[in-house]
């Protein structure tokens, strides 16, 4: 077979690199995710030579996968991060139908992080710094593209590519298509352009795949009052709203304050569509982010809206992960910001575990897995304090290409014993990553996922998803800010945001 993508079979099909969503600025890989990529690497040339295969072709099969998952293990052992592995047998990197039977998996995978935006003339001549700036975002260099074309990278942030990084290159079976925080002029993707990726999707045999958000900033005049006709015309399934978000300078909000988060929870109970997906954690980039705007990423407001609105679900974006906040085991105290701002914030409420907040894992999931220990953590945690039916699979994409890798590591990793023993945490079941995969999210999206993987089973998206892995040829790219330059330059293409 010819390869279009990385003949020389260069790039590893499990990525531990600094690409960022564009939320924030890159971070250096630590020492024990750099040593990981180069016995990654090692590993490849060693076990294609062993099979017959060229690099390319072995990095292509399941044996490639899971050999550079093995190399990880080993890697982070040898400096002591042992917390996380990926729980495959040695064997796998050498037998093919093992290798594919422990990463293909059967789970009805529902992420409900996903984003493109549009790049249709009208939208590219009023934001003509964000289309430019988009050239230093995720999938900006796709193979498909225009080389003549001075936009001709926006075609990679299509509906159509959507559909092929989600539908054709992973094994997602279903999402959710969200926004970004901005005026409604300014909305890089808008409430009609989603609708036509969805119809583009569903005329696929009639089949739901892709749910829509309605986009709510309730700090922007009007926008809690144009609530009912969102969802009178676009039908959405869930709300998205950013409570760090700086309108010309005006500070965040919280979800439990009578100025804005009690008017738009009192507007999603009045229009029927009562789940709310807030981005809390990592912090927006604009020009008037202060030391409190980041603030207002923390959790403090979590546990008093869920106490206050039982009959709301409240699914927490990002799981209020950042950066900046180093994970270890949870200790009650003083946490403004991370992961356990949300678990304290259910604690000082009394919200049991599995009640009405969820946890999503979009980019999270992702930034993790360059440390196995913080991830054992980060995942013990919401397990424990935020619930295992209430843990949800979302993957920030397509801002990080196709999410084929992040489900296949998540397919295999597992907490240490050691810690699962002293901290409480669960061990990660089949069941368990089946629930975080998709089942979790059927029940506040009001899905039957029975039902979805019956019709996945006969229509045109799975057929052309078989047809194409009888010669697949991934790119294994990651497209964006992966330096702190390259960040800079997309803030200052963006006009700071």
């Amino acid at each position: 077979m010819r390869y279009r993508n990385d003949p020389d079979g260069s790039r590893l099909p499990i990525k531990l690199d600094t690409a960022t969503n564009g939320e924030f600025a890159p971070r250096p890989l630590e020492r024990h995710s750099r040593a990981a990529n180069a016995l990654a690497q090692q590993r490849s040339d060693e076990l294609a030579k062993r099979l017959g295969l060229s690099r390319r072709q072995f990095l292509t099969s399941a044996c490639g996968a899971a050999s550079t998952l093995l190399a990880f293990n080993e890697a982070h052992a040898a400096f002591g991060r042992t917390g996380g592995f990926y729980a495959l047998p040695a064997e796998a990197a050498l037998d093919q139908p093992l290798a594919a039977e422990l990463l293909g998996g059967r789970e009805f995978i529902f992420d409900i992080q996903g984003h493109h935006v549009n790049p249709l003339e009208r939208w590219r001549a009023r934001t003509m710094n964000m289309a430019i700036g988009l050239k230093f975002m995720p999938q900006s260099k796709c193979d498909y593209i225009d080389p003549d074309s001075e936009f001709g990278h926006l075609q990679c942030f299509t509906g159509q590519a959507f559909v092929k990084e989600m539908f054709l290159d992973s094994d997602t079976d279903m999402a959710v298509l969200t926004f970004t925080p901005t005026r409604y002029e300014d909305m890089p993707l808008t409430e009609d352009e989603a609708a036509a990726t969805r119809e583009l999707v569903d005329a696929l045999d009639g089949n739901q795949r892709l749910l829509l958000h309605g986009r709510v900033v309730p700090n922007i005049d009007g926008d809690v009052e144009r609530m009912p006709e969102i969802v009178e015309r676009w039908q959405v399934s869930a709300w998205k709203t950013y409570t760090q978000a700086s309108v010309d300078g005006s500070a965040g909000w919280w979800l439990d304050d009578e100025e804005h988060g009690a008017r738009l929870i009192d507007m999603a109970r009045q229009t029927g569509v009562k789940v709310i997906c807030i981005h809390k954690g990592l912090p927006l980039p604009t020009p008037f982010m202060t030391r409190d705007n980041r603030l207002y990423g923390g959790c403090r407001d979590v546990g008093r809206a869920a106490k206050q609105n039982p009959d709301i679900d409240f699914v927490i974006y990002h799981s209020g992960f950042d950066i900046q906040a180093k994970d270890g085991p949870f200790e009650p105290g003083d946490h403004p910001i991370g992961v356990d701002s949300l678990i304290q914030s259910l604690i000082d409420n009394e919200i049991p575990p599995n009640s009405n907040v969820y946890a999503e894992l979009g980019t999270t999931w992702r930034y993790l897995m360059r440390d196995p220990e913080e991830a054992a953590h980060v995942l013990g945690k919401l397990f424990r304090y935020v619930g295992e039916d209430r843990v949800l699979w979302g993957t920030d994409c397509i801002w990080y290409g196709s999410p084929q890798d992040q489900i296949q590591a998540f397919r295999t990793f597992q907490i240490a014993p050691e810690l699962r023993e002293r901290y409480g945490y669960p061990e990660i079941t089949p069941a368990l990553r089946a629930k975080v995969f998709g089942l979790n999210a059927a029940r506040p999206y009001g899905i039957s996922p029975e039902e979805i993987r019956l019709r996945a089973g006969k229509d045109p998206v799975t057929r052309a998803r078989e047809e194409y892995r009888n010669a697949p040829d991934p790119t294994y790219l990651t497209y964006g800010p992966r330096t702190r330059r390259e960040f800079l330059a997309l803030l200052g293409q963006r006009g700071g945001h």
